[in-house]
């Protein structure tokens, strides 16, 4: 469909969202700020990716085909790095569930960069602007600019944030100092991330874009095999720039054609501070434009035209019905 007809077919479903997958006959379940889940077994946990959208550590809003969309696209990546590092897939009941295995958790998230960029107080752009020139224990230059290349890719991690709290920079060796990681499992996180980094890096490239930065979170599994878990390069875990245009927007100032979350950010910074004060109701046509730019994010990385589901099935009863089913409830 054209441009127009996806936002056509987006304000269609505006109201069709799916805000929360508790289901009241499925046991087990757990939520976090974008996925609930259910832990089936000692071995297996569903996972559903909402169309809740977050931003600066706050539930802000559900934009149409979100869970879908993030699906789609970790999906895509997980099959295109697993002769990298394995993931924690099992199976894909539904356009918004993933069946994955169940891990220990590392303590922390690695962020690997590129660019000078970012708006949250963990993005390294902040912390530069402010005249920290060593970030995260990476010496930096004087007279980088927002949206700059950096000199070589870089690793940041943070530890991960309780409910309500907000995720706390560390450097690689503060990470094995507060014993987070021992040096040895530090080792095969960083090699995996830039290894993964640098497959995105490349995929995203032969498509026009580029890939700017990413999170990763990995676990561990009963075998003691490091995993990739969660999601991997969607729009709400890396940013994304249209190559074309990004040498032109670097000149004039501006910032650069985007296929990702950050679009959100930038919008809610220009109406208020968000770790201060109350943020705005997002208007409909900003949450269009922003399920716009994630479908096109899968569509270009993945090949594949987006397949909007029927709407004669609200998503909620559908994800319903599709657990039931693989659960052998129906």
């Amino acid at each position: 469909m054209n441009p127009e007809e996806l936002r056509q077919l987006i304000r269609a479903r505006l109201d069709d969202v799916l805000v929360d997958a508790e289901f009241a006959d499925i046991p087990g379940f757990g939520r976090g700020k974008v996925r609930d889940h259910y832990d089936v077994d000692a071995e297996r946990r569903v996972m559903v990716t909402t169309d809740r959208q977050s931003a600066f550590d706050k539930v802000l809003a559900a934009v149409p085909f979100k869970g879908q969309v993030l699906t789609g696209t970790a999906r895509y990546w997980f099959e295109a790095t697993k002769d990298i590092l394995p993931n924690h897939v099992i199976d894909y009941p539904d356009p918004n569930v993933m069946v994955v295995r169940r891990l220990e958790m590392l303590p922390i998230e690695v962020v690997v960069r590129d660019y000078l960029t970012g708006s949250t107080d963990t993005s390294i752009w902040p912390m530069y602007a402010k005249g920290d020139r060593c970030p995260y224990g990476i010496a930096l230059p004087d007279g980088m600019r927002k949206n700059q290349k950096l000199p070589a890719t870089v690793l940041t991690p943070t530890t991960k944030a309780g409910a309500g709290a907000h995720d706390v920079p560390v450097t690689a060796a503060e990470v094995v100092a507060q014993g987070l990681l021992d040096q040895k499992r530090w080792d095969e996180v960083a090699q995996a991330a830039l290894a993964l980094f640098a497959r995105g890096r490349e995929l995203a490239a032969q498509r026009g874009l580029i890939l700017v930065d990413t999170k990763y979170e990995f676990g561990i599994d009963r075998d003691g095999q490091l995993r990739i878990a969660d999601e991997i390069h969607t729009p709400d875990s890396s940013r994304y720039w249209k190559a074309d245009s990004y040498a032109a927007h670097m000149a004039a100032g501006e910032e650069p054609d985007s296929l990702d979350k950050e679009f959100l950010r930038l919008w809610i910074k220009g109406q208020c501070d968000p770790y201060k004060d109350e943020i705005p109701a997002i208007p409909p046509e900003t949450m269009v434009e922003f399920s716009a730019k994630y479908i096109a994010l899968y569509e270009i990385m993945s090949g594949k035209p987006f397949d909007p589901p029927p709407a004669t099935t609200p998503v909620r009863d559908r994800v319903h019905a599709n657990l039931r089913r693989y659960l052998g409830k129906a």
